[in-house]
């Protein structure tokens, strides 16, 4: 959540007198007051809304919700002219491979717009562009740059500028050492043997980001009328929608945007403000909000919420980053409608609640794990088939995964292991303090081979770097101590090795047995999942440079048998 600071007096010029039912207006818009004194009013804004991180963000969206401007905002979009074009270097791929760019002329600046843009600037770095590891934000005076734009990486020692705030010209290592920009961030760029920049077509360079921008081209000022933006990172979509956001908002200050020719393997073009449609269920609505809306109030509603309405569906602004379902577009129907408008009603059938068996052993199993110190984590169920398959030494080939129909993201099938979420949170962090010992306990999903049903399957999966067989052995042990099922369960070494899977090291592994009886009585063993270290080639497909050992099993069968015997 973020706290966003206005001028008091504009927000009472521009949108209205800031009295207790405007105050109340302010709260049920889903962006509570934090704090109103004389000069200025505070208001927290939730992560799902980086559009309204800016002034001008807020006050379009809110001057919609009190019926003053409602739809869809339009922007003019100018074609690229001469020389807006930005290339994008193949020497970026694996450091910072995206980027997406603009640039917007006719600004009037003045101190106080320019510090509105910088803390715009700084908010959607730490929220949507998630302390710019995923994105970061460069805008840059126009008059200072000459067109085109590249986008590459350099060795350290190659870089060479002025950053801002500084009157030394400093390389990029001694950037990352010595700046307090560089030094906050330097984990970032930990580890790679180059660095990206920006360089205009005189080969100045602009910035080196997620660091910092250079003194002599890089810094805004009263003077500035034009300016180049770039948003970089790793997801092209959130840079693209990240744009959107910055431009609407200096268009809003009375900017042109104009748009710029990128240069990958095929050239793409950005900012793109065509908004999205999607389509609105007046049924499903009425059923989810219990209410009896009709066809004129959902187009009233959603029109009150920044959208277009029209035969059943909505065209989205093209800066809203957080609408991925027809359920999104309902809650903002919520908001609109007014949750201080919902009369309760009293439920028509009255039952005891009580735990579920399942959550209360799947609760005893974190508490257990969680007294071992290590740290329990909660990945997405969706997830993409090469961190399925080909990250861990699995063949895509035959592989019926259950997909999305349609996504708009990355994240296109349902998962059917949990350790690779486990490697990627590693990955993830490898410039942070070891050792690392992470768990999940979620439900993986696949199909029936025969009848093409979908199973779900509860499962945990440990990891702990560095890690070794000895140490993950202990783990899992102790865990089936403090259970108690030791006499249901058997570690031994695999059987068939062609059944280990290929992650492992082979000989540094084990299958996990469980049996629902004694192991001395005549029952069925059952694999429930296996034990062992994660061998090098896997360990480099995710940049892991430390060690890694891990275990994965069904817990069903447990669950199953620890309720059978209670009851």
């Amino acid at each position: 959540m973020a706290v966003v600071t206005f001028n008091k007096k504009q927000v009472e010029r521009e949108i209205g007198k800031l009295d207790e039912n405007m105050q109340n207006k302010v709260a049920m818009f889903g962006t509570p007051i934090e704090e109103i004194n004389e000069g200025k009013i505070s208001i927290e804004i939730f992560p799902n809304r980086p559009d309204l991180l800016s002034y001008q963000g807020f006050k379009n969206s809110f001057l919609s919700f009190l019926g003053k401007k409602v739809g869809l905002r339009q922007y003019k979009l100018n074609k690229p002219e001469k020389d807006y074009d930005v290339y994008i270097d193949s020497s970026v791929k694996e450091i910072r491979p995206y980027t997406a760019c603009a640039i917007v002329k006719n600004l009037k600046l003045d101190d106080d717009k320019i510090k509105e843009i910088i803390d715009f600037q700084e908010k959607l770095h730490l929220t949507v562009g998630r302390k710019r590891k995923k994105a970061a934000i460069g805008i840059y005076p126009l008059e200072k740059i000459k067109l085109p734009i590249t986008f590459k990486a350099l060795e350290p020692d190659k870089i060479k500028f002025t950053p801002l705030e500084t009157n030394k010209e400093l390389s990029g290592l001694d950037i990352l050492q010595r700046h307090p920009t560089g030094k906050e961030y330097a984990h970032l760029l930990a580890g790679k043997a180059k660095f990206p920049v920006f360089l205009d077509a005189n080969k100045e360079i602009l910035s080196m980001p997620p660091i910092i921008n250079s003194q002599l081209t890089g810094k805004v000022t009263k003077l500035t009328k034009d300016v180049f933006i770039e948003c970089s990172g790793s997801d092209f979509e959130i840079l693209k929608k990240c744009l959107n956001i910055v431009v609407s908002c200096l268009a809003e200050m009375g900017g042109k945007i104009y748009q710029m020719n990128l240069f990958y393997k095929k050239k793409e073009i950005t900012p793109n403000l065509i908004p999205e449609k999607m389509d609105i269920s007046l049924e499903n609505t009425n059923k989810i909000l219990g209410l009896d809306l009709k066809e004129k109030d959902l187009k009233k509603l959603t029109e009150k919420m920044g959208y277009n309405y029209k035969n059943r569906y909505v065209e989205i602004p093209p800066w809203r980053v957080d609408i991925l379902h027809e359920i999104d577009i309902i809650e903002d129907i919520a908001i609109a409608y007014g949750y201080d408008n919902f009369e309760p009603e009293t439920l028509k059938t009255h039952s005891l609640g009580s735990s579920n068996p399942e959550e209360t052993i799947s609760k005893k199993i974190s508490d257990i794990l969680s007294g071992l110190g290590m740290i329990e984590v909660s990945n997405y169920h969706l997830t993409n088939k090469k961190d399925q398959t080909e990250k861990i030494g699995i063949s895509e080939k035959n592989r019926d995964f259950i997909e999305v129909k349609e996504s708009k993201t990355d994240y296109t099938v349902l998962r059917e292991n949990l350790f690779p979420l486990l490697l990627k949170n590693m990955s993830d962090n490898v410039d942070c303090e070891y050792p690392q010992e992470i768990f999940e306990i979620g439900k993986v999903f696949m199909k029936e081979k025969n009848s093409g049903k979908i199973i779900e399957k509860r499962r945990l999966s440990c990891a702990t770097s560095p890690g070794n067989y000895t140490r993950i052995r202990q783990m899992i042990d102790y865990l089936f101590r403090m259970m108690n099922l030791n006499d249901r369960i058997k570690i031994k070494e695999p059987q068939n090795l062609d059944s280990v899977p290929p992650h492992f090291i082979e000989g540094r592994t084990a299958e996990v047995l469980f049996n629902e009886g004694k192991f001395d009585e005549e029952s069925q063993d059952k694999r429930i999942g296996f034990i062992g270290e994660i061998h090098p080639k896997i360990l480099k497909n995710w940049k892991v440079r430390m060690p890694i050992s891990l275990f994965e099993i069904e817990l069903e069968e447990i669950i199953r048998n620890i309720i059978k015997d209670v009851k």
